[in-house]
């Protein structure tokens, strides 16, 4: 018993530093993306619809690892008041919006750069093509019932696993964290969850379907394999892959951090869901970095004022071998 204690408390101090890495790069990521987009827009009194949804993606995956943070921080320092009713139900609703903003406009990206990218002869496609910004806000605005549907479901079973909780459990139990995810909210939060996560997928099918018409067109044509259509179709596929990777990712193991906290099992386990679920936010930012022309110019120049800086340092602080 001893020795599986040690083990247990030694697995858990590293998924902790693990989640802390994952906190700090998250927010370093973010927090960059919303920083050069402010300083443009006040440079240029204006901003582009991309940079609007990189930086409103950038804060609210910021929200997301810090409200993720303080959730899991307040159920280890004060268990009595986070397992509270109130407190619970503030929780739930707190990191279900975080999270709902982050994957909606995430999946807004996607259907950015495939409208931005994709040709179609289709009226209807052109049509949605020269509305693009009407798009994007519009799919948040029908996204928001999707949310108020979240958080009526997850108060409606907190409630009824509180009547269950006071009704079967005993003084001496330990099964607090059922209150924290009740069981038919997992199936119907996992569908919602689902959504965002198809509309990708299907603007990144419709994207290769377009690449592949551009690319058959151009066998027909004198002009190269590799033009400017196409470079810009491999660009937007590459964004939107990376993006269904982490995504798929984030979508399976957060299913699994539900599924655990329903069936109560041990700490470790929803642990480690936590520090898959949070790569997606914190690993697809460097990405989003990489694939800005604007982000990644910036981005070299922070390096390049980072390596003047500690050349100077280890100039002014000469060894006295």
């Amino acid at each position: 018993p001893g020795h599986y204690w040690t083990t247990l408390s030694i697995v858990l101090s590293i998924i902790t530093i693990i989640l802390g890495v994952e906190l700090v790069i998250g927010n370093l990521g973010n927090g960059f993306i919303a920083l050069v987009n402010i300083i443009d827009w006040i440079n240029r009194t204006k901003i582009s619809s991309v940079d609007q949804l990189l930086t409103a993606l950038a804060v609210s995956r910021i929200a997301l690892l810090w409200v993720t943070f303080l959730n899991k921080l307040l159920s280890v320092l004060y268990p009595t008041v986070f397992w509270s009713v109130e407190i619970i139900k503030m929780a739930n609703i707190i990191w279900i919006a975080s999270n709902h903003f982050q994957m909606w406009l995430a999946t807004d990206l996607s259907i950015f750069y495939f409208l931005k990218i994709a040709n179609f002869s289709n009226s209807t496609f052109h049509y949605l093509k020269w509305r693009v910004e009407k798009v994007i806000s519009g799919t948040l605005l029908v996204s928001l019932v999707l949310l108020f549907l979240s958080i009526e479901l997850v108060n409606t079973h907190t409630d009824f696993s509180i009547v269950e909780y006071t009704r079967t459990t005993t003084v001496n139990s330990s099964s607090n964290e059922s209150l924290y995810s009740p069981n038919h909210f997992l199936l119907s939060y996992t569908i919602i969850t689902a959504i965002p996560f198809i509309i990708s997928l299907t603007a990144f099918l419709l994207l290769i379907f377009s690449l592949w018409r551009h690319r058959r067109k151009m066998q027909f044509s004198s002009i190269g394999s590799r033009d400017a259509s196409t470079e810009a179709h491999l660009r937007g596929m590459q964004s939107v892959v990376a993006f269904l990777l982490l995504y798929a990712v984030f979508f399976l193991f957060l299913v699994m951090q539900l599924f655990f906290y329903w069936l109560q099992q041990e700490v470790v386990i929803t642990m480690l869901c936590h520090v898959f679920t949070l790569a997606f936010p914190s690993g697809h930012t460097y990405i989003l970095i990489l694939q800005n022309k604007k982000l990644r110019q910036a981005s070299l120049s922070v390096l390049r004022c980072l390596k003047r800086s500690f050349k100077g340092a280890e100039t002014s602080f000469p060894s006295t071998s």
